[in-house]
């Protein structure tokens, strides 16, 4: 397994803090071998990312954003299993939502953010399977949201 931090370093990335829930709901499920990681929203300095692709974001910029929910995801899923990345089996699915206008149709082009980052990340274990979904409005305006599902070893 990478080592997630070097990797992430390597990146020149860093992960956020994870996000506390805004609602009746907790972050991240361990049950049966599997992590669920409730939705999450992209942050740049402290702040979500908004914006609605198509009208006032493009595909790059919902690239960012979707690579900054990702980097939520994995810093969730690292604070689930008290940063023992070796725990982390396969990356199963993610679903990326994307704020869209109603004619943005590239949906998929932007949660490759999300993805080509797990992947990068995680070798063979973060190529997964993946929704890519438009939707009208995400929560506080956010750009994209993502979840995801990993198969995790035993502690």
């Amino acid at each position: 397994m990478t080592d997630i931090a070097a990797k992430l370093a390597e990146l020149g990335l860093e992960l956020p803090k994870p996000a506390a829930p805004v609602a009746a709901y907790v972050p991240v499920v361990e049950h049966g071998g599997m992590l669920y990681v409730s939705g999450q929203l992209p942050f740049r300095d402290g702040q979500v990312v908004t914006g609605r692709l198509g009208d006032d974001m493009d595909v790059a910029g919902g690239q960012d954003a979707a690579q900054r929910v990702a980097l939520m995801l994995v810093a969730q899923i690292g604070q689930a299993l008290g940063g023992d990345w070796s725990r982390v089996e396969k990356v199963v699915k993610l679903g990326v939502f994307v704020n869209s206008s109603p004619g943005f149709t590239d949906q998929a082009k932007v949660a490759n953010g999300a993805s080509e980052l797990f992947e990068t990340l995680f070798g063979d274990a973060g190529r997964h399977a993946r929704a890519a979904v438009g939707v009208a409005v995400l929560p506080l305006g956010a750009a994209v949201e993502a979840d995801a599902i990993v198969a995790v070893r035993p502690a």
